[in-house]
């Protein structure tokens, strides 16, 4: 159950701590936050508190954006209410038992900011409990792992940075064994914080982990997943380990992955599970992953939101690149997981990369989902057997983000289920985005053109 303001004030006030730290997340999933003096902290438990609303104006390097109606200096940078929420209430244990809280932009009419990602997943959460379903949801992700500090990072110009550990060791206990006050705080620390994480281990590719966070509803998935992300860059920087969230640092090498796995839910069953229909495929799952389908090359910026992330979407390297479904099939889009006892009974939603926002693609995969089992949608094709990759009838995903950005953009089903308000701020942060590269000069270019041309 959420915790009441007043318990947490309670609690607060038996803690030998003066300041409680605070954060909310901007466009790209990136934590911003501050210390908040204990006493200014209780009064923002009723009240909320002041936020420059530039953090929903600016990209991940604070660039301002020069595209959105939002914020900019045409408005003068004002300040966003931020409601706390109790229900986030923790203690950061790296941190002598820090406390910390998450909270939510809230617009002029007193409801949950429409471009605010936290608020965004709050509100199709709602819808789905207008309907009567609970969704679950838990996040799988993979990371690399680096030798190196922001410094030395940045004095090298973000060239070559040394991984942890060298060669391919997928489930390697080797490499587990030299790391392993590392692995231990991870999975320790991130239990202590209330990010409980159900498996951990090394994947193929030099200083590659994966893990795999505890399910919870919706909403304590995408906050588990968003401050794990955080929470295992600042451990690993006891270690002096830089983790990258990055869906692809090295052409040569499988990228990173932030995998969904979803189900609704009603009075304690899982409504994805019939043991009397095919693969235990219930009606209800049936269309929540034709929904998910017909909206997939529409709401992908949602799952792949970084230039980079579209170099992660190649054929033969573990990421899906076509609209596809299949059961326990690592090559679709759409991975279906029959249980034996049903509980278990899930889809896995294999397009996200690990640079994802965590609220923002829960949110596409569960509004996706919704439309289809209000709709009533059933699956035009058959489970794909073998390859996804060589599945000529399956759609190809959009190719870089400038593609997906436009179809995410122009789409009337996405503005339906989203609503214009976000739709119209997030795609243009998206082109900002893609306008950015497009005018930056690369390495590659430099090694094709500098000399020869």
């Amino acid at each position: 159950m959420p915790k009441k303001p007043a318990s947490i004030a309670s609690r607060l006030a038996k803690l030998d701590f003066q300041k409680v730290k605070v954060a909310a997340t901007d466009i790209d999933g990136v934590l911003r936050g501050k210390y908040l003096a204990k006493e200014k902290f209780i009064s923002a438990l009723d009240s909320g508190f002041g936020f420059c609303n530039v953090v929903l104006g600016w990209d991940s390097a604070d660039v301002c954006y020069d595209n959105v109606k939002y914020t900019g200096w045409h408005t003068g940078y004002p300040d966003a209410l931020v409601r706390l929420d109790p229900s986030t209430f923790r203690q950061i244990p790296w941190e002598g038992g820090q406390p910390f809280m998450l909270g939510d932009f809230e617009g002029s009419d007193g409801k949950g900011l429409e471009i605010c990602p936290r608020s965004l997943l709050k509100k199709i959460i709602a819808r789905a409990k207008e309907e009567g379903f609970e969704a679950n949801f838990g996040m799988e992700f993979e990371w690399f792992n680096f030798a190196e500090t922001s410094q030395s990072l940045a004095d090298k110009k973000f060239v070559d940075p040394t991984p942890l550990t060298p060669g391919m060791f997928g489930y390697s206990l080797i490499r587990v064994a030299q790391n392993q006050p590392f692995f231990a705080a991870l999975m320790d620390e991130m239990r202590e914080f209330g990010v409980p994480v159900e498996g951990l281990h090394t994947e193929t590719g030099p200083g590659v982990f994966e893990a795999a966070i505890l399910y919870s509803h919706a909403l304590e998935a995408a906050d588990r997943a968003t401050l794990f992300k955080t929470a295992a860059k600042e451990i690993g920087s006891r270690f002096g380990i830089m983790p990258s969230f990055m869906a692809k640092w090295n052409a040569k090498l499988p990228g990173c992955s932030g995998h969904l796995h979803q189900s609704l839910w009603r009075k304690g069953k899982n409504l994805f599970d019939d043991a009397a229909r095919p693969h235990r495929m219930s009606s209800v799952f049936e269309s929540y992953l034709a929904g998910q389908l017909l909206l997939l090359p529409e709401i992908l910026p949602m799952f792949a939101p970084t230039v980079n992330s579209y170099k992660r979407l190649v054929d033969g390297y573990w990421a899906p690149t076509k609209v596809s479904w299949g059961i326990d099939n690592r090559t679709v889009a759409a991975r279906v997981i029959p249980s034996l006892s049903g509980k278990a009974t899930r889809l896995e939603t294999r397009v996200p990369g690990s640079d994802c926002n965590p609220y923002l693609a829960i949110s596409a995969a569960l509004a996706s989902g919704l439309y289809g089992v209000m709709k009533g949608l059933k699956l035009k094709d058959a489970p794909t057997l073998g390859s996804a990759y060589t599945n000529d009838k399956a759609l190809r995903l959009p190719r870089n983000l400038w593609e997906a950005t436009q179809k995410f953009k122009h789409s009337k089903l996405v503005r339906e289920v989203l609503g214009d308000a976000f739709v119209d701020h997030y795609a243009a942060t998206r082109e900002w985005e893609w306008r950015q590269f497009q005018d930056s000069v690369t390495s590659w270019e430099m090694e094709r053109y500098f000399e020869i041309i």
